[in-house]
This record gives structure tokens, C-alpha cells and sequence, in this order.
């Protein structure tokens, strides 16, 4: 076992230890293992902001059984003026109460329209809460990866290292001109170099994925190997595109807007006003009892642009609708073929680098003894790190392919229902 595992398996073992210190003892904090870390982060802004759309849908489905409010009018009639010409006991003053009716269905479609409107905000957020699930598993995965690409860069440096000592011995006996040490100086500061932006890289991720677990501090580390315990397990079962929450939530955009279309056939159709007052004369004995309809003529506005409008962004949702389970079946299909690909990878580059370690170390061999020149002995150093890089590479490969099986079939990576 090469020292980039060993050093990548430390890192992770001593995240552990940090995650299970007590609290309060000033340790820095350290990223819970990854099924706790997406429990806790139920309270992210990401996953509160959805809950609050949820929120927000429900409060205009109530809003949408409300009925309109009466309205009362007082009128008074030749209570003032020129006295010679209007007479003073024609004086009138009538209560009037004023109560829109709706008519053609529009409050059962307005309410079922906002019901629909509530089932869309269920469907994203259940989409939504999936896509946290994938991007924070994406998050946490990239901080490992930035640990093993530190161990890598570390194993780059010590050999470097132990290269540049090979080399100013060979040079103080005389063996090796100067410029080998300085080439070998030069492959040592390069290594250091990459060293130092792999650490960096460690920094933004962590960073990043405290920001996005909603954490007020940034991690220090990670306290388990979330691409292990992944590769431990078989990916998710076989996923039916139709229950993919993206194709869900284009169904519900289609719903929604079906019945945006009934909403805006149903108010083509006029609504009355029913009138009924009480009218006091001053000239009579008692009140008089007042009643009216008014009916607006539909002459100029009969609603024809919105329903128009409606029924083209209806053909548009049943479009996308249809868009979404053509990709959730092209993502399932790939997905399994790039699992598969990346595990022939994975195991084609764990062969290369057996044959990568052995040369390196006949190459060192040699140029210890001056029969090779300097060289051959980086390159054999090259191609043992590149070796490494495409192990870790396929471990990514086989991660994301898995990370996007697990999101179509609703699941965060590690398997367990995204609620």
C-alpha cells in the first residue's frame, strides 16, 4: 500500500478522533460523518428557504376560499341647495349594502389552482432538499478529495526529496555534473509548489462546505471517508425515471399550469353585484326598501389574452414535462454505464500502478548505481504520480456517476431518503 492511502486513511482516522473529542476542550471543529452532517443541515438556508415556499403556497390556497367582502354605501339626496327650486321635503338618505357574486365557477377554480400551486411547492422542495442532499455530498467528498491530493503532493515532495539527496551525492563524488542537482532542485520546489495550492484547495472546500451545511465556522476537517464508505456498497438499485423527483416536479409545473388555463377561462365570465338597501323619506311615514343587479357587459374585455397566454405556457410545461423523463431515463442509462466504466478504471489503474511503483524503484535502483541517467529516474517519478492522480481520478469519476443514480432515484449517496 502506497503512503498516498496510508496518509488519506490518516486523515480521515484522525477527523474521527477530533469529531468524537468532547465538546468545549477548544479543538477545532470538525465535519460530523456525512449521514449526521445532512441531518443536522435540515436548518440551511438552502433547505429553510424551501420550507418557507412551502409555507407561502399554503397561505394563498387558504387565501383562495375566501369569498369578496360586502360593502355598504350611504347616499343622501336634496339635503342641500337652492330652496326655491328643490324642495326641502324631497330630502332622501339611503343605506345601501353592495355584495359581489361570482359566477361561472371561478372560486372552485381559484382554489383549486392555488391547491395545485401547493403541490408544486411540495414537488420542489422534495427536488430541492435532493439537490442539497447531492451538492452537500458533492461538498464533502470535494474536502477528501483535497486530503488526498494533499497526500499525494506530500508523497510527490518526499520523493522529490529523497531524488535531490540521491543526486548531490552522486555530484559530490564526482559522478554527476551540477546540473543533475539542479534539475533535481527544480523537480523538488515544483512538487513543493503543488503542495502548497493543495492545501488551499483543502481550505476553499472546507469553507465551502460548512457554508453550505450552514455552519457559522468553517471546518477544520472531515470525519470520515465519505468515497470508501461509498465504494463499500453497492450504487442504488434500478430507478424508475417516473419516480424521479425531477419528473415529478415538471408533472406538478404541468398540473399547475392546467389549471392556471381554468382560471383564466372562468373569469371571462361576468360577475353581478346584488344591491339591497333601506331609503328614508323625509316627506313619508317609514323607510322604503331598495334592491338591484349590476351585470357588466363583457363588450371590450372577455379575458382572451390571458387564457391564450395560459394555454401556451400550459403546451410549454407539457413539453418540459416530456424533456425531463427522456433525461431522467438518458441520466439513468448513463449513470450505470459510467459506474461501470469507472470501476474498469479504477481497477485498470490500481494494475498500472503496481507496474509504476515497480519501475520507479528499479529506476532509483539504477541511478543509484550509474546505470541510468537522472532522466529516466523523473520520469519513472512522473509516471508513478500520475498513477496515482488517475486512481484518484476514477474514485471521482465513479463518485459523481453515482452521486447523480442516487439524486434520480431520490436518495442521498450514501442511500438513505432524502425527506
Amino acid at each position: 500500500m502506497n503512503g498516498f492511502i496510508r496518509r488519506a486513511r490518516g486523515i480521515a482516522l484522525a477527523g474521527t478522533l477530533v469529531a468524537l473529542w468532547p465538546a468545549g476542550t477548544g479543538r477545532a471543529q470538525t465535519a460530523p460523518p456525512f449521514s449526521q452532517l445532512l441531518r443536522e443541515a435540515r436548518e440551511a438556508p438552502r433547505v429553510t428557504a424551501l420550507d418557507a415556499d412551502v409555507a407561502q403556497a399554503r397561505g394563498q390556497a387558504e387565501q383562495a376560499r375566501a369569498r369578496p367582502n360586502p360593502s355598504i354605501n350611504l347616499l343622501a339626496e336634496n339635503f342641500a341647495g337652492d330652496l326655491r327650486t328643490n324642495a326641502r321635503d324631497q330630502q332622501q338618505t339611503t343605506l345601501q349594502i353592495d355584495q359581489p357574486i361570482e359566477l361561472g365557477g371561478k372560486r372552485a377554480a381559484r382554489i383549486a389552482a392555488r391547491e395545485a400551486r401547493v403541490a408544486l411547492a411540495e414537488a420542489r422542495g422534495i427536488e430541492g432538499r435532493i439537490a442539497f442532499a447531492t451538492d452537500l455530498a458533492r461538498a464533502y467528498a470535494g474536502a477528501e478529495v483535497a486530503d488526498r491530493r494533499i497526500a499525494l503532493a506530500e508523497d510527490e515532495v518526499e520523493e522529490a526529496t529523497d531524488v535531490l539527496k540521491v543526486a548531490r551525492a552522486l555530484v559530490a563524488a564526482g559522478k554527476e555534473a551540477r546540473l543533475r542537482q539542479v534539475q533535481a532542485e527544480t523537480e523538488l520546489h515544483t512538487m513543493e509548489s503543488d503542495l502548497e495550492v493543495a492545501r488551499a484547495e483543502r481550505f476553499g472546500a472546507l469553507a465551502r462546505l460548512a457554508a453550505l451545511a450552514g455552519s457559522p465556522t468553517p471546518y477544520s476537517g472531515i470525519a470520515e471517508s465519505l468515497i470508501d464508505r461509498m465504494n463499500a456498497h453497492p450504487a442504488s438499485g434500478p430507478v424508475d425515471p417516473m419516480q424521479s423527483a425531477t419528473v415529478k416536479l415538471a408533472q406538478a409545473e404541468r398540473d399547475a399550469a392546467a389549471r392556471a388555463v381554468t382560471v383564466q377561462q372562468r373569469r371571462a365570465t361576468p360577475d353581478i353585484t346584488a344591491q339591497l338597501g333601506v331609503r328614508q323619506l323625509r316627506v313619508a311615514n317609514g323607510p322604503a326598501v331598495v334592491a338591484g343587479v349590476s351585470v357588466p357587459l363583457p363588450v371590450f374585455d372577455r379575458n382572451r389574452g390571458n387564457i391564450a397566454a395560459a394555454q401556451a405556457e400550459l403546451q410549454g410545461m407539457e413539453a418540459r414535462a416530456a424533456a425531463a423523463l427522456l433525461e431522467a431515463e438518458a441520466g439513468t442509462r448513463a449513470a450505470v454505464a459510467l459506474i461501470a466504466a469507472a470501476d474498469k478504471r479504477g481497477e485498470a489503474a490500481r494494475r498500472m500502478l503496481a507496474t509504476a511503483e515497480e519501475a520507479y524503484r528499479l529506476a532509483r535502483l539504477a541511478y543509484e548505481a550509474g546505470k541510468a541517467p537522472l532522466i529516466e529516474l523523473l520520469s519513472a517519478r512522473h509516471n508513478l504520480g500520475a498513477a496515482r492522480g488517475v486512481i484518484l481520478d476514477a474514485d471521482i469519476a465513479r463518485f459523481e456517476a453515482r452521486a447523480t443514480l442516487a439524486r434520480l432515484a431520490g436518495l442521498s449517496i450514501t442511500g438513505e431518503p432524502v425527506q
